[in-house]
Formats: C-alpha cells, sequence, structure tokens
C-alpha cells in the first residue's frame, strides 16, 4: 500500500511539498514512538501532512510478482500534475523558453569559474 501511495504522491504532489513532507515524517515518527500523541506539536504536524495529502487520489494499477510490488500505471483524473503537452522535447507550446536557463547556468557555474581563476593564478 506505500508503494501504491507514494506512487500517487509522486504524480500528485508539488516536489517541494514532498520534499517537506518526507523531511516532517521522520519527526512525526519520533513524536509518536516517545509517546507525545496529544502533543501540541504532533497535532501540528498531522495538519500539515493531511493538507499535504488533500490532493493524493487517483487509481493505481500494480503487478504482485514473487514478493515483489511494481507499479505499472497510475492516475488521476482531477489532481495530476504531468501535462503531456510540456513534457516533451517537441513543442511545449511555449510552457518553457530554452534562454531562461541561461541565468541559472551562469550562476551555478559562477563558483566553478572563481576557483578555476584562482587555479590559474
Amino acid at each position: 500500500m506505500i508503494k501504491a501511495h507514494r506512487a500517487m504522491e509522486s504524480l500528485t504532489l508539488d516536489r517541494e511539498v514532498a520534499h517537506l513532507k518526507d523531511e516532517l515524517m521522520p519527526r512525526y515518527a519520533s513524536l509518536v514512538y516517545n509517546g507525545y500523541w496529544w502533543s501540541p506539536e504532533r497535532k501540528l504536524l498531522q495538519e500539515l501532512i493531511d493538507a499535504s495529502q488533500s490532493q493524493v487520489n487517483g487509481k493505481i494499477r500494480l503487478k504482485l510478482y514473487k514478493g515483489n510490488v511494481i507499479v505499472t500505471g497510475r492516475y488521476s483524473q482531477t489532481n495530476s500534475l504531468f501535462n503531456a503537452n510540456i513534457a516533451t522535447f517537441e513543442e511545449d507550446e511555449g510552457a518553457y523558453n530554452q534562454k531562461d536557463a541561461e541565468g541559472f547556468i551562469k550562476l551555478n557555474a559562477l563558483r566553478l569559474r572563481i576557483a578555476a581563476q584562482l587555479q590559474s593564478r
């Protein structure tokens, strides 16, 4: 069930929301393990987790084989973040402009250019 739920989350949750949820889950588990079920911090984390799950719905197709669970399909009619018109190397209806990457690449390479300048001295 966990594998199916995670597959649906990967289709319906924003990447940063999913990362935040993954960061919060160990803290949540620790609170429960240590007996803080009724604590305000556990209740607050529960509200955050519940809010993150409000868009997670759809259908999952699984294949069970020799103790393994394999996700073979997933579909969410109302909450899927996947858009085939954008997820392509072909025409993406203007969703992405290649020039947008230029500044990003220069900014991320800045530390490498500085290191190269220091080494060439």
